[in-house]
């Protein structure tokens, strides 16, 4: 019996001895990082939002259709 606990303890600790030794796996590659896109200021309330998703009207941007509709003549 004592010769079956020391083979079963003998193989627990090649096992252990086994995965420690193992490479550990590469980590994934690196995706390169999205570009910065341009930042604009809605010309009527100041809000801060990317350039696609804004509505130009000239030199001035907007966050929405109403805001672009009003002009800058409600400028905060």
């Amino acid at each position: 019996m004592k010769y079956l606990l020391l083979l079963i303890f003998l193989g627990v600790v090649w096992w252990v001895w086994k995965k420690r030794s193992v490479e550990p796996l590469q980590p994934p590659a690196k995706r390169p990082d999205p570009q910065a896109e341009k930042m604009v200021v809605c010309a009527h309330c100041g809000l801060l939002l990317p350039e696609s998703d804004s509505l130009a009207a000239g030199a001035d941007f907007y966050c929405c259709e109403a805001h672009r509709q009003a002009g800058s003549t409600g400028r905060q």
